[in-house]
């Protein structure tokens, strides 16, 4: 089990007014104590999991119709979604980078000829939620939620910044997350990694965490609405559809990824915040893990 992070609670401003939509409202938020992992779950740590218990994750099995009515037969087959770049400079259409690969799963992230022998230290990926709250269980530990994960993306302050340490580049120009560099998604950069890192190879945040912002996305606990609500005694009934399984709903992912990028998708910022199936793996997805205190 890794190391995981106290973070004293408080209150803070969550969201943003001037990013995406459903970011906004920008408002204050109060959080208690808790702890929460130093960095997303990696592929050791997951493998001992599944040594431990024999667990099947959700791509390395087919998805029952009912659960993902809206999927086709070979969409519902054992497998997972890969990204795949196109050639260098060739433009192609809005998400023809993603295909769904048979055989690809968290020990074979970009399929059947795939391995992570040579990645333990890399986050785990190709995790749907159920996955994640599995090994959870297994752990004695749970998924934060999402005001905790932006609170301690923050560093566990009240910060106005866009990114955990305030700007894009550090004050010594120092890139600071694993983040697409260049043009999405046929231009990257020379020094552009175009996949997941070991963890903590980029600078922590203020209370030792690393990888808050980019290499893969993080499941959190939080149903997914678009916009930030309040919450009331009389609750809400704005939480999106998941329209693959009709009747469930839709969890936040936070933190972005190794495929955001200036210029598509900028979404390496606390406050960024999309919704995903439950049942849904990519290369891109994995999670890290929290505890309550008291």
């Amino acid at each position: 089990m890794q190391q995981l992070v106290d973070v004293l609670g408080g209150t803070f401003h969550m969201g943003s007014d001037t990013a995406y939509p459903e970011e906004a409202p920008r408002h204050e938020r109060g959080v208690n104590r808790f702890q929460i992992g130093f960095a997303p779950v990696t592929n050791f740590e997951f493998g001992r999991f599944v040594v431990a218990t024999g667990y099947k994750s959700t791509a390395e099995k087919k998805l029952e119709e009912e659960v993902a009515r809206g999927l086709t037969e070979e969409l519902r087959a054992p497998g997972s979604v890969v990204f795949t770049p196109p050639p260098y400079g060739v433009d192609v259409v809005e998400g023809a980078w993603w295909s769904f690969v048979r055989g690809a799963c968290w020990y074979a992230p970009l399929g059947p000829n795939s391995s992570i022998i040579e990645k333990p230290d890399h986050p785990v990926v190709h995790v749907s939620l159920l996955d994640a709250m599995a090994y959870c269980e297994w752990a004695g530990v749970r998924l934060p939620t999402e005001v905790e994960w932006e609170f301690a993306a923050r560093s566990g302050i009240d910060s106005d910044g866009e990114y955990s340490w305030g700007s894009e580049l550090s004050p010594a120009g120092q890139m600071m997350a694993n983040h697409w560099r260049g043009e999405f998604p046929s231009r990257p950069d020379p020094e552009n990694l175009a996949g997941t890192s070991v963890v903590g190879t980029f600078p922590p945040n203020e209370l030792g965490l690393v990888d808050m912002i980019g290499n893969v996305w993080e499941w959190t606990s939080t149903e997914f609405i678009e916009g930030h609500v309040h919450h009331s005694c009389c609750g809400n009934n704005s939480a999106t559809e998941d329209p693959f399984n009709q009747g469930g709903r839709l969890m936040v992912l936070k933190g972005g990824s190794f495929l955001c990028a200036t210029n598509y998708c900028s979404r390496y910022r606390p406050a960024a915040r999309i919704p995903q199936p439950s049942y849904f793996s990519t290369s891109h997805i994995g999670f890290r893990v929290a505890a309550t205190i008291g």
